[in-house]
């Protein structure tokens, strides 16, 4: 009888755990459908964090833009160093010839004197450093071999400087890589957002943005603002004319631009070199604090960091690539926060 009832206790011990386990599983799967729901985001939360990830991106960029100019300008500067090493060395190369020769001559006129044999070495800055024997030269012995120490130290330099240079390249490719990778992952994280909306919600987005592009790309009302000068306002043309192509980060026209590159460009249609990033374009010109002062084709900034920058338009306006998902158009400066303005 004993052996029967132990079971029978066992079983109903199981029971309760496994009944326990169940009413626990149920209000946990409970917990999780509750929770589901409050961490989808609504459409409008999901543009909010796209607008942000998309200011992030261009911060980015505009890093990403210094970085890759800077590529270009120290490949140009090595590239003219390397040029300079190659034709100094023919040089020099010429100078020992002509040395040689005059050692060649004093051999058959009578045998080469120590002092020459010395020229032809090695360094001739060792030979130089003895004094005693400089009286044994010729000028024009002395006049060679100081070319030769001259040239060598030259030389010298520009290979130092162009080692440095190739580090500093090395370098600037590697943050280039970096920038890039930090662009393409907030525009990933944007799109993941974009991703998690349904298919009316995504068309909802799509339209409004369309109808945002759409109304700022037609002309509006810019007042009786006079351009700065008539470069600048060869510049505000120019811009124009590229009103509704898209922005692509890195772009400089023009198919496509983001907010530096379209500001550089317009200003190259007007004869007008400037820098390529937005922080570079802040430091040119004349500084302008105040909107009531602006004038059209002036440079605005915006955001403490200097990261985006457009042409000022007129009328509280400004002309500019805004950013990913956008295209080239009109926009009111009161959408953005206004650092400063700079009349180049």
């Amino acid at each position: 009888m004993a052996s029967h009832r132990r079971p029978k206790q066992q079983s109903r011990a199981r029971v309760t755990v496994l009944t326990t386990a169940a009413a626990a599983a149920v209000v946990l799967s409970a917990n999780a459908a509750n929770a589901a729901p409050s961490q989808k985001l609504s459409k409008d939360q999901v543009k909010a964090k796209v607008d942000e990830l998309y200011q992030q991106a261009e911060q980015a960029t505009e890093k990403f833009d210094g970085a890759q100019a800077k590529q270009q300008k120290l490949q140009k500067e090595i590239s003219t160093i390397q040029d300079n090493v190659a034709r100094g060395q023919q040089d020099l190369n010429k100078l020992r010839d002509g040395l040689g020769s005059l050692a060649t001559s004093q051999y058959r006129s009578g045998g080469i004197d120590p002092s020459v044999q010395l020229f032809l070495s090695s360094n001739p800055d060792d030979f130089l450093d003895k004094a005693s024997t400089l009286d044994q030269l010729s000028a024009q012995q002395v006049d060679a071999l100081k070319k030769i120490q001259d040239k060598q130290r030259e030389l010298s330099q520009e290979r130092a400087e162009a080692t440095q240079k190739l580090k500093d390249l090395s370098d600037t490719r590697t943050q280039l890589a970096q920038n890039k990778k930090d662009v393409q992952g907030k525009l990933a994280d944007a799109q993941k957002l974009l991703n998690s909306l349904t298919a009316k919600e995504k068309q909802q987005l799509a339209a409004e943005q369309q109808r945002a592009d759409r109304s700022s790309s037609q002309r509006v009302d810019l007042g009786n603002t006079p351009p700065a000068s008539g470069r600048a306002a060869a510049a505000f043309s120019a811009a124009q004319s590229q009103i509704g192509k898209p922005y692509v980060y890195g772009a400089t026209g023009t198919a496509s631009y983001d907010c530096s590159g379209l500001t550089s460009w317009a200003y190259a249609q007007a004869g007008v070199s400037i820098p390529r990033t937005s922080q570079e374009q802040a430091t040119i010109g004349t500084r302008i604090s105040s909107v009531n002062d602006l004038q059209v084709g002036d440079l605005v900034f915006f955001y403490g960091d200097i990261h985006h920058v457009g042409l000022y338009a007129g009328n509280g306006q400004v002309l500019h690539a805004p950013h990913t998902g956008a295209v080239v158009r009109y926009e009111s400066m009161s959408d953005m926060p206004f650092q400063f303005g700079v009349r180049v």
